[in-house]
């Protein structure tokens, strides 16, 4: 007789989530860090060189 796989459902839905769990967090931490961070501050900044022009011209 063959012997029934037991538990073996429940270890890959572990692995695959906390694959997925981590991986995710990864991905947003890089976009976070590598790109939204970086875009605000340019953002920033040109909205304090427009503020600086306009209060030079008056």
């Amino acid at each position: 007789m063959i012997q029934p796989i037991v538990g073996k459902l429940r270890k890959r839905f572990i692995f695959d989530l906390t694959l997925s769990m981590g991986l995710g967090t990864a991905a947003a931490y890089a976009y976070w860090y590598g790109y939204h961070l970086k875009a605000i501050d340019r953002q920033e900044q040109f909205y304090l060189k427009l503020e600086r022009e306009k209060l030079s011209q008056k």
